[in-house]
């Protein structure tokens, strides 16, 4: 299997001059992630419970039901979560980006396999520790439950949505949420990287591989996006596909 070549923002080294306050104050992502209410005092904290890992491509964060031990602030790459039911059928529940926070949940247990799309590079915490420091920091917890309550509205929303769009308008969204999620890390567009293969598109929108791929050709034809590339698209009339929803 080939994987997409995809780079996003990282955990950059600090500068020289960065002083005893580490790599935690200096994250390209910081504004993103939950982290980003701390102040650079409580930032030292944070970096002696946080620890860096690594993934390469295909490598396995965690998989479902097993003991979560761990929450992850994504600095660089992606993943994807997925669910398998008990008849096998398996759903790309979602993607984290760079600046995403993984493993926030209420049960003791992962609710989906996490996998890397690409090479991947995380901020690692204990969960116990993360609980600690959110007791601690009454801010922090204060993030992380709005992070919390943004994935439960972003996911009914998502329900919705694909309750009632077509194809090609499920194929629109997915494109503006993803250039949206990209252009809060840094990237404004147009062009868009997708991290994934187009079967994980279909998996999480609920199509065939092959609608998929033809959803893309009639947003071509239509001169909504341009495909320069398997894992990069050019949108050329945001507008354009935000009326198809409601054309």
């Amino acid at each position: 299997m080939s994987w997409p070549p995809f780079d996003s923002p990282c955990l950059a080294p600090p500068p020289d001059d960065a002083g005893p306050l580490g790599p935690c104050l200096h994250c390209q992502v910081r504004h993103l992630a939950v982290c980003s209410a701390l102040s650079p005092e409580e930032i030292q904290a944070l970096e002696t419970a946080a620890s860096v890992q690594a993934l390469e491509p295909g490598a396995v964060l965690a998989r479902q039901g097993e003991t979560r031990r761990h929450v992850y602030t994504v600095t660089r790459g992606a993943l994807r979560l997925v669910r398998v039911s008990a008849d096998g059928r398996r759903q790309v529940a979602g993607f984290a980006l760079p600046g995403d926070f993984v493993g926030l949940s209420g049960a003791p247990t992962h609710q989906h396999d996490i996998e890397a799309l690409a090479a991947t590079e995380l901020c690692r915490f204990g969960a116990d520790a993360m609980q600690r420091l959110g007791t601690r920091y009454p801010h922090l917890q204060a993030k992380l439950l709005e992070r919390a309550c943004v994935e439960l509205d972003t996911a009914r929303e998502q329900m919705m949505s694909l309750a009632r769009m077509t194809p090609i308008e499920r194929m629109g969204d997915f494109l503006l949420r993803l250039a949206a999620r990209q252009a809060r890390a840094g990237n404004p567009g147009p062009a868009v990287a997708l991290p994934m293969p187009r079967a994980d598109i279909a998996d999480h929108l609920g199509l065939t591989v092959e609608t998929v791929s033809r959803s893309l050709t009639a947003l071509r034809t239509r001169g909504l996006i341009a495909l320069p590339g398997t894992y990069v698209v050019e949108i050329l009339d945001p507008a354009g596909l935000k009326a198809l929803e409601a054309a």
